[in-house]
């Protein structure tokens, strides 16, 4: 079957197969379902029919950059006015993510340099707590394992995605969020709020692509929108329906990703990426406790702004939870930033010799 037709049935399939994840998960009431079911399933599909293959189920990135637009721009009509009232305390919070970053990197250097027994340069990127594309690219520079670094900054962020539901299901014993989904606003959505996405989330994209933001595709237009929303332009109702579409494709193509992996290598990252994150969300819970006695912040949003997750995850998890998403947008955007800044000052040092 030429690639012309193989690729559309794929994208139907992994679709297909996401939305029956999505929906048994909601039928058993997960947090999260059109992510996290989607994820499992199609992340099942893979290991089953396509990992001897070592091809990825086909996913097309404009499809994924448009769907984080579309996020980003729900996230950012969340924002108004009162949002600024969180600002003083980021005064406090976002020198406090300096602290964490450097206490998250080198517990998670101990771990996979010890524990795991990688390399310096492998087991140095792996820690990273942010940045899974710059951890491979600078980890690949310095020497070390594409393939691990891959595997691990990506259980990094699937596994986080699961834990931080878990630990508020275990702290409060409910199933946080709604189990048919997340919505945004209080009023139904009308046509006039589906034509003002439409306009803000590719223009905030275009926006973020050219400041070269971290994770512009989604960055860009949450910020757009976030100023248009906190200066009083627009008030937009996000349709629920779009949400959940998005998360259907983010975690379909998250769980597509499992076909270029072997059921040993999984295991073995995934195993000690559990004693990493279990180590990170004990420091970010930590952080939390520590900082919500000095800010206007919730313990729940400061705990979320701190788990080391991709920006999409923990913005959906935030909308879940029902905190404020821009504010821990925010600290996951600085959170990345520096880790990569970092992470880059390191490079020179973690370089193999040159002959």
């Amino acid at each position: 079957m030429r690639d012309g037709t193989a690729r559309p049935l794929q994208l139907m399939l992994t679709l297909l197969v996401g939305l029956l994840g999505a929906f048994s998960a909601r039928l058993i009431g997960l947090p999260i379902p059109f992510l996290l079911g989607a994820l499992g399933f199609t992340a099942v599909l893979s290991l089953t029919f396509f990992a001897r293959t070592g091809k990825r189920l086909w996913h097309p990135q404009p499809l994924r950059k448009i769907c984080f637009s579309l996020i980003g721009a729900m996230i950012g009509t969340t924002f108004s006015p009162e949002v600024l009232s969180l600002l003083p305390g980021m005064l406090l919070t976002l020198p406090a993510m300096l602290l964490f970053i450097l206490a998250a990197q080198g517990v998670n250097f101990l771990i996979f340099r010890r524990l795991a027994g990688y390399d310096a340069p492998t087991a140095f990127y792996a820690a990273m707590p942010g940045g899974l594309v710059e951890a491979v690219l600078l980890g690949e520079k310095a020497g070390g394992n594409v393939e691990i670094l891959s595997v691990q900054q990506f259980a990094r962020i699937v596994m986080v995605v699961i834990a931080v539901p878990a630990v508020f299901y275990l702290a409060t014993g409910e199933i946080v969020g709604s189990a048919g989904g997340q919505s945004i606003g209080s009023r139904l959505p009308e046509w006039t709020d589906w034509a003002a996405l439409a306009v803000i989330a590719p223009a905030g994209l275009w926006i973020g692509t050219k400041l070269r933001l971290p994770a512009a595709q989604m960055v860009g237009p949450l910020v757009l929108s976030a100023l248009l929303h906190g200066t009083s332009v627009l008030s937009v109702a996000g349709p629920a329906v779009l949400l959940n579409g998005a998360q259907l494709v983010a975690g379909a193509g998250l769980g597509g990703m499992f076909a270029r992996s072997t059921l040993p290598q999984l295991a073995a990252c995934f195993a000690f990426g559990a004693v990493s994150i279990a180590a990170t969300l004990t420091l970010s819970a930590g952080f939390a406790i520590v900082l919500s006695g000095f800010v206007p912040i919730s313990i729940e949003a400061l705990f979320i702004s701190f788990a080391p997750g991709g920006v999409t995850e923990m913005g959906l998890i935030a909308l879940s939870l029902g905190v404020s998403p821009v504010a821990v947008a925010a600290h996951h955007l600085f959170r990345i930033l520096m880790t990569v800044a970092m992470a880059g000052l390191a490079a020179p040092r973690l370089l193999p010799p040159q002959d």
